[in-house]
C-alpha cells in the first residue's frame, strides 16, 4: 500500500509524456504576410472569430513588478488600431505593475487553430473619454462589479464581496453607472508581434515582426521552432 501513491504518480507522468498532437492544419510563409503588423494580426482575430473559438478575444496579459516578479493572467482584446486596448482597473495588480514598469507581453493562444500571436511592447493609459465611452456600453451589471471589486485585493469572503455589489446597486439606483476613477483603458504599442503556426515533427512556423528605430517600417524575421 505505501507503494501506491508513488505507482500513480509514474503512471501520471507516463500519460503526461505519451501526450501529444501533430499540428497539421496549415503552415505560414513570408509570403502570407501583410506588411503592418497590426494589419495581420487583424487578420488572425478575424480568422478566430470566423471559427467561433470560444473567448477569441482573450489574451494573456504578462507584467513585471518592481521587484522584478513576473505575473501572467488573462484580458480581453477591447480594441485594436495603432495598438492592442483592453480595459481593468488601475488599482489592480496589473495596474501597479504597468505603472511602475508598462513594458509588457501579449499571448493569443488559440490551441484548435495550431496559431499563437505574441505581442511585445508598451501599455499607455488610453484617455479617461475612451474608457468612459466603452465602460457606457458594459452591461450595467458589470458597470457595477467594477465599482465593486478592489480587485486584486483580499477580501473578508464571498459574502462581503456581494454586500459591496448590493451597496453599489443601490447608491446607484434609478441613474447611470459612471466611469470609476480607477478604471480604464491600455493600448499596448507592439514593438514585435510574432505569429506562430503549428506545422508537423514541431517545425513551426514562427514569423516575427520587429520594429525599426531607424526607419518606419517593420523588419520581419524567420525563427527556429
Amino acid at each position: 500500500m505505501a507503494d501506491e501513491p508513488d505507482l500513480r504518480e509514474a503512471e501520471r507522468l507516463a500519460h503526461l509524456r505519451e501526450l501529444r498532437e501533430e499540428y497539421t492544419l496549415g503552415g505560414l510563409a513570408e509570403s502570407d504576410l501583410d506588411a503592418d503588423p497590426l494589419a495581420m494580426l487583424g487578420r488572425w482575430v478575424d480568422d478566430a472569430l470566423a471559427a467561433e473559438l470560444r473567448d477569441p478575444t482573450a489574451m494573456v496579459l504578462s507584467t513585471v513588478s518592481a521587484e522584478g516578479r513576473p505575473s501572467s493572467r488573462t484580458v480581453l482584446l477591447k480594441g485594436l488600431d495603432s495598438g492592442l486596448v483592453f480595459f481593468t482597473n488601475y488599482s489592480s495588480r496589473k495596474g501597479e505593475d504597468l505603472a511602475g514598469q508598462p513594458w509588457c507581453a501579449l499571448l493569443f493562444p488559440w490551441y484548435s487553430l495550431q496559431r499563437q500571436i505574441r505581442v511585445e511592447g508598451r501599455a499607455e493609459r488610453v484617455s479617461e473619454e475612451e474608457s468612459a465611452a466603452y465602460f457606457s456600453s458594459r452591461p450595467r451589471a458589470a458597470q457595477l462589479g467594477a465599482w465593486a471589486s478592489p480587485q486584486s485585493r483580499v477580501v473578508d469572503g464571498r459574502a462581503a464581496l456581494d454586500g459591496r455589489y448590493a451597496a453599489m446597486d443601490e447608491r446607484f439606483a434609478g441613474d447611470d453607472v459612471p466611469l470609476p476613477p480607477f478604471w480604464g483603458g491600455y493600448r499596448v504599442m507592439p514593438e514585435s508581434v510574432e505569429l506562430w503556426q503549428g506545422r508537423e515533427s514541431r517545425l513551426h512556423d514562427r514569423l516575427r515582426y520587429t520594429a525599426v528605430p531607424t526607419r518606419d517600417g517593420w523588419r520581419v524575421d524567420r525563427l527556429a521552432p
